[in-house]
């Protein structure tokens, strides 16, 4: 009988003393990726995941859950959705844009009602999401500066701009040459001028 109420009381402090998390909304202007699942990062660490995903005229809405509610994260960071490879493994990342101080917010509680007030993201809180590093754009871009390469006209605007630049260099030379000269001849002047008056 003390067992099973031992086991009862031991239950239920396990069962109601876990460490819960807690959920952030976060809109995007395309999904880039994502689903169900995918892994939420901060600073290299993984701190969460997506829990749902909705998909709405203008945007898509993503709501994730933080394992604990201890992991604080700052309101001037940025969230983005990143390529970790080249196989579209991609995941949501937080990256903190400054430190926050650790002992003003030491026995802070991201459910309490006055956590808007602070400088970190609270329970449900609404954030507007970026597009990170996206390996489709990298390749397309790439693709394009080929082609420019490949393309005759930049070949002659190159062409044109390598003639100018030669056309000019020149002019400064003869130039510096002919201020060098006015130089030397002003000195020589002023040094003659000054022996006679002297």
């Amino acid at each position: 009988m003390h067992i099973c109420i031992i086991n009862s009381i031991i239950w239920f402090i396990v069962k109601y003393k876990k460490k819960h998390g807690y959920s952030l909304f976060v809109e995007f202007t395309h999904a880039y990726g994502i689903g169900e699942g995918t892994s939420v990062n901060m600073r290299g660490v993984n701190i969460g995941y997506i829990k749902n995903l909705q998909i709405n005229s203008n945007s898509v809405l993503v709501s994730i859950y933080i394992k604990s509610e201890k992991i604080l994260i700052p309101k001037n960071s940025i969230i983005e959705t990143n390529q970790t490879s080249l196989f579209n493994n991609t995941i949501i990342d937080i990256i903190p844009l400054e430190k926050i101080n650790n002992y003003s917010i030491r026995d802070f509680n991201v459910f309490n009602q006055n956590c808007y007030d602070l400088q970190i993201f609270c329970n449900n809180q609404y954030i507007i999401g970026d597009r990170g590093l996206n390996y489709d754009d990298l390749i397309r871009a790439t693709t394009r500066i080929a082609q420019r390469f490949d393309d005759p006209r930049f070949f002659n605007l190159f062409y044109l701009f390598l003639q100018n630049t030669i056309e000019i260099s020149d002019d400064f030379i003869l130039t510096f040459n002919n201020i060098s000269s006015m130089s030397y001849y002003l000195y020589i002047f002023c040094r003659d001028f000054l022996l006679n008056n002297i």
